[in-house]
């Protein structure tokens, strides 16, 4: 197949068989626990799928524009998974599935990364380049003010509060152009540093492309089926929808980066597992928020900025503690712990809200 290896050729099979299965069950009337798990599971899949053909497409590029090619459309099953909880009219689920995504890498990922790649290290310390780190606290930083400042006026009944969709459309176009203004130069700035590899890619352009077309296909059926399982799962299992987006729906489209990044960190790859979470944070932060904002505004429920005060608080501090443990290029095993019980805190917290 184009290059595949045979366990990749294997798995694309089983991603098929999986994503055919969670069709099954969505019109076969199945159990909504069965359908929502078998949906899960064929999405984490198919991001896989995008994941491996975005790596063979980028290898013509570079490592840097790889990089940001992979986790734009490594969230191509979350992008999705919004836009239907949105026409479903499920907005909780559509707001914390995405801050569930900035915490979940930003914490729990983030700090799993650091345990690993510590303890891996022969002195106890991971190390790694800064500008990073320090470059997506920034993005962080800058998408917490937004959210504060909507959040607070809306909690606190501002006269601004009436006029939250208008400012948080403001503010998605603005945080788009501070996106921007971060990304090019980094692509630019990278590539220049560390020139693309002249050696072919395994996979051939046009298979990669098959794949590519096919992964993003399936991940917006199976996003719809995902959806459609999931208020039903919630109410079978008597958990929240604030839980259920914070932590369900997040890791689950977060599932390829997830794994990718600690692999990584097992294999003393420190910058790029470190890359690998951080580019995911500054994507969903600084990029697919902002654009499902503005994409919400041609649907009845639309997306803002305005989260409740919890979130708000856990989001600013998350930027925080990303900042202060990373910013320095080092982070030893403990560090990583704060970060996942901070997490776990958080998703006990929402599973009683």
């Amino acid at each position: 197949m184009g290059g595949l290896t045979r366990t990749e050729r294997l798995a694309v099979v089983a991603i098929a068989a999986a994503t055919v299965a969670a069709g099954i069950a969505r019109y076969a009337g199945w159990a909504p626990v069965l359908a929502f798990a078998l949906a899960a599971v064929a999405l984490a899949g198919l991001a896989h799928v995008v994941s491996l053909a975005t790596e063979q497409v980028g290898e013509r590029f570079g490592p840097a524009a790889t990089g940001v090619l992979q986790s734009t459309l490594g969230n191509l099953p979350e992008l999705f998974v919004v836009i239907f909880a949105l026409r479903s009219g499920q907005v909780v689920v559509a707001q914390t599935s995405i801050v569930g995504s900035l915490l979940a890498n930003g914490l729990l990922v983030l700090g799993l990364v650091i345990v690993l790649g510590a303890r891996r290290a022969p002195d106890g310390v991971m190390r790694f380049r800064k500008r990073l780190p320090n470059d997506t606290a920034t993005l962080m930083l800058v998408t917490s003010f937004i959210i504060v400042l909507v959040g607070v006026a809306h909690v606190t009944g501002q006269p601004a509060a009436r006029h939250e969709r208008t400012i948080s459309a403001v503010a998605a176009v603005a945080l788009l152009g501070v996106y921007l203004a971060w990304v090019v130069p980094y692509v630019r700035g990278e590539s220049a540093e560390n020139p693309r590899n002249e050696t072919r890619p395994r996979v051939a352009l046009a298979v990669s492309i098959a794949l590519l077309t096919a992964g993003g296909a399936g991940s917006a059926f199976v996003s719809d089926w995902f959806v459609a399982a999931l208020k039903p799962t919630i109410a079978s299992l008597g958990v929240s929808p604030a839980f259920a987006g914070l932590v369900v729906v997040a890791l689950a489209g977060n599932a390829v980066e997830n794994v990718a990044g600690l692999v990584l960190a097992h294999k003393q790859r420190s910058d790029l597992a470190i890359s690998v979470v951080k580019n995911s944070v500054a994507q969903v932060g600084a990029f697919l928020y902002p654009v499902l904002v503005l994409i919400s505004l041609l649907f009845a429920h639309q997306l803002t900025f305005a989260l409740s005060p919890v979130l708000i608080a856990a989001l600013l501090l998350t930027a925080l503690a990303m900042w202060q443990i990373t910013g320095d290029g080092e982070a030893v095993a403990f560090e990583g712990w704060a970060l996942v019980a901070l997490y776990v805190i958080l998703a006990v917290f929402t599973l009683y809200d």
